[in-house]
């Protein structure tokens, strides 16, 4: 199986171009390279795979063998991916998810992919809510871009356990599918910092659309305004919601690590 290492903020997937490879068992394949001791180490697997919707499909598992519907993150490298590789040959393109469809600019530096505009649809923002597990109780705000989050706001999140309260949370009998968990701290009317525990995967460097998660929840709040830099433990992304009733964009880099071929059953094996 060959494959490319590419990462969004520290997100990091392994992506396989399935134009070129056939790949069975993707969960538990997902499962195993994703190992960071005994695998190629990664947050789980990105299949790219031809589409008769949209330019390309994105097929994602988390590390644990989850099945994902959406990734903001893994998107953008998606479309870093197709654009150099002469798959898609213009900046803008759609790309089938699990999901929906989404729409992508990816803007270029000397012929190279650099940063990328994604529209990740309308967020849907609920009624803030209280959740007791155990002797705790946790309020937060449900939200779904595509796929299940659940908003949490702290004056300081760098003090927080999140290996202690993020599978409390992703586990909790509220989220019969489980849940991601975005642990935000609003630092001014433009700026969030955020940490997140992702489904399937547990704390990562970043997410998109838990960073589009907690961006809908604070406006909703009136916390912030609707163009919000959010400060992940990997980097920044820019969020912006102008229109209540239209797709909140996400802006951010996707960068290649290196790429490599590996024996997919001798690999299994071990």
């Amino acid at each position: 199986m060959r494959f490319t290492k590419m990462h969004g903020l520290g997100n990091d997937y392994v992506y396989v171009n399935c134009y070129e490879e056939s790949i069975e068992a993707p969960a538990l394949v997902a499962k195993a390279i994703s190992d960071r001791h005994f695998g190629i180490g990664a947050d789980g697997l990105i299949l790219i795979q031809p589409s008769e919707k949209a330019d390309c499909r994105m097929v994602m598992y988390n590390a644990d063998g989850s099945r994902g519907a959406m990734c903001g993150n893994g998107i953008r490298c998606v479309g870093k991916y197709v654009y150099e590789n002469g798959q898609v040959q213009t900046a803008r393109m759609n790309i089938e998810t699990d999901s929906g469809i989404r729409r992508l600019f990816c803007r270029t530096r000397n012929g190279k992919v650099n940063l990328v505009d994604v529209e990740m649809g309308i967020p849907v923002v609920e009624k803030r809510e209280v959740l007791k597990a155990g002797d705790r109780s946790f309020s937060f705000t449900p939200v779904n871009v595509g796929n299940p989050h659940a908003v949490l706001f702290y004056t300081d999140v760098e003090s927080l356990d999140l290996a202690d309260l993020g599978p409390l949370l992703e586990r909790h009998d509220r989220f019969p599918d489980r849940t991601n968990v975005e642990f935000a701290q609003v630092l001014d009317a433009q700026n969030i910092r955020l940490r997140v525990w992702e489904r399937g995967t547990g704390e990562t460097m970043a997410c998109g659309t838990g960073a589009c998660a907690a961006c809908a929840a604070a406006i909703s709040m009136g916390l912030v305004k609707r163009k919000v830099v959010m400060h992940l433990t990997g980097g920044c992304l820019d969020i912006t919601w102008a229109n209540p009733g239209g797709p909140m964009v996400m802006t951010g880099p996707a960068a290649e690590v290196f790429r490599g071929e590996i024996s997919l059953k001798d690999f299994l094996k071990s």
